[in-house]
Order: C-alpha cells, then sequence, then structure tokens
C-alpha cells in the first residue's frame, strides 16, 4: 500500500552547498540518501515530497559537512499482510513467478498460482498447464493477495514477499476475465 507519510532524517550538506542550505537542496540530498531504502517501520520510500522543516545544523568532529535534520513528506510503499495486489509477473522460475508490485518483487509459489498443476517450461519461461490452456509468462498481469512479508533493512532486495493466488477473485488477469465470460455464459443457458 502506497502511503504519504510525515518523517524527520538528518542530512548531511556538503561544505560547497553551505551558502545556499534550501528545502530544495535538503530535499536532493533526502531523496539521494532515502529513495529505495527500505524500513520497518514505513516500508520502501518512493519519493521524498516536499521539505517542511530545516533545523539549525550541526558540527561534527572531523567531519567535512554541516548535519540538518529535517522533517518531510515522504511517498512509501508497504505491503501489508492480505492486501490484495495487481501486479506484472517479471520473473519465472521453476518454483513460480516473481511478481512485480510497486518497488519490490513478491513470489507467487507455484503451488499458489491456480488449482491445476502448472508445470516449468524452461524454454519459454512460462508456467503451463498440462490439462488447459493456462499459462503463465513474464509480462502477465496478474491479482494476488500478500500472505508472507519478510522485510530486510540492510538488503532490500533481500526482503521477502510471498503471494498467493488460489482463492476466487485471484490470479491472471485473463484467467479471471475467461471465468467472469463462463459464468455469464452458464447464467444465460439457465434462463
Amino acid at each position: 500500500m502506497y502511503k504519504r507519510v510525515r518523517l524527520k532524517d538528518t542530512v548531511e550538506v556538503p561544505p560547497e552547498y553551505l551558502a545556499d542550505v534550501s528545502p530544495d537542496l535538503v530535499k536532493r540530498l533526502l531523496q539521494d540518501k532515502l529513495e529505495g531504502r527500505m524500513d520497518e517501520e514505513v516500508g520502501s520510500v518512493v519519493s521524498v515530497i516536499d521539505v517542511h522543516d530545516i533545523g539549525t545544523g550541526a558540527v561534527l568532529p572531523n567531519r567535512p559537512g554541516v548535519y540538518y535534520e529535517a522533517e518531510f513528506d515522504a511517498l512509501t510503499f508497504d505491503p501489508e499482510m492480505q492486501e490484495v495486489v495487481d501486479g506484472e509477473v517479471v520473473e519465472v522460475v521453476n518454483f513460480g513467478a516473481f511478481v512485480g508490485i510497486g518497488p519490490v518483487d513478491g513470489l507467487l509459489h507455484v503451488s499458489q498460482i491456480d488449482d491445476e498443476y502448472l508445470a516449468y517450461d524452461e524454454e519459454n519461461q512460462q508456467l503451463a498447464s498440462r490439462d488447459s490452456s493456462r499459462v503463465l509468462s513474464v509480462g502477465d498481469s496478474v491479482r494476488a493477495r500478500i500472505v508472507t512479508k519478510s522485510i530486510d533493512e540492510r538488503n532490500p532486495r533481500d526482503s521477502k514477499i510471498g503471494l498467493t493466488a488460489k482463492q476466487p477473485g485471484l490470479g491472471k488477469h485473463e484467467w479471471l476475465e475467461q471465468d467472469r465470460r463462463r459464468r455469464a455464459q452458464q447464467g444465460q443457458a439457465g434462463d
């Protein structure tokens, strides 16, 4: 889930910029420092939006810059347990599919994609059913629910988000549309 949050952090202003410590400068420095970083409390910082307050600054021994505490708004992405998300398959492997959801990827394990067994087709980089025409490939849009979440602040790329698509209303968007059409046709046939 995306959120706009008010945060405080300290930023170092290098000596060459001390004559113009402005909200725009502090914003750029905060963007360089924080964007793409993961925090257990707020999630992944997507963007620093506005700087509201800049402190007076502090000099630290043996450090060239001046350190300013700033209060600012940031756009964050913090996936929540049981949240339903839409994403795009970015990689298919023998044990499932990685789905891009915001600035992170979640794993949709092969056992959590569909009730049908999907076999890995290494040559075509896809998961395919032997019983029907269902295929999951890179670029496919899917709807899934977050079932596990383990955030690694030091190495955000090592964070793990587990997904499931095994409930009504979840799965590959194309499959969901096919299911809707099938139900509509069955409803018309019953009239």
